[in-house]
């Protein structure tokens, strides 16, 4: 028998249901194949950005607001963290800061991964064929993690995860 086709996933959150179905999917596959996993959350700093130079947000309350965000990350990572405990696999967490796509890649290139996981859209109701929907940043960031990512990138769109991890 050959080498492994998969030794190490990342799997990307963002605090969105659909991110939290993927780290679920990415645990059951850790386990069932012995992989090595890692689980990143990105702090948007580039959007904190947009949204001073737009006069969104005041420049003051830029370091409230970005630590406010570490601390949703950092509780996002733990408990992913916590559920993978519970499956007996051990992750690696890590919380960054940048552009979220960009820093995705580059944590998944750090970590030598085979395949990226993301949450993909819960709602399928959410896209109606023939009108032009606005696209929110998760969509636009996944999109860019699909392109420019330098391995395989798996969308998760399973409905049935949850129980998938229950009888895992």
């Amino acid at each position: 028998m050959g080498k492994p086709f998969l030794k190490k996933i990342l799997v990307a959150i963002n605090g969105t249901h659909s991110s939290v179905l993927a780290a679920m999917y990415g645990i059951i596959l850790a386990k069932q194949y012995q992989l090595k996993m890692k689980v990143v959350f990105v702090v948007d700093t580039a959007t904190i950005k947009y949204l001073i130079n737009f006069k969104f947000l005041v420049s003051d309350e830029k370091d409230a607001y970005k630590n406010d965000l570490k601390k949703d990350g950092q509780n996002y990572l733990d408990y992913v963290v916590n559920l993978a405990r519970t499956k007996g696999v051990k992750i690696e967490p890590e919380l960054r800061e940048g552009s979220v796509s960009s820093e995705v890649i580059t944590a998944a290139d750090d970590f030598g991964s085979d395949l990226i996981l993301v949450g993909g859209h819960n709602d399928p109701g959410s896209y109606i064929q023939g009108n032009q929907t606005k696209k929110s940043s998760a969509v636009t960031v996944r999109n860019e993690i699909v392109n420019y990512a330098h391995c395989p990138v798996l969308v998760v769109h399973k409905q049935d995860v949850e129980e998938l991890f229950k009888i895992s």
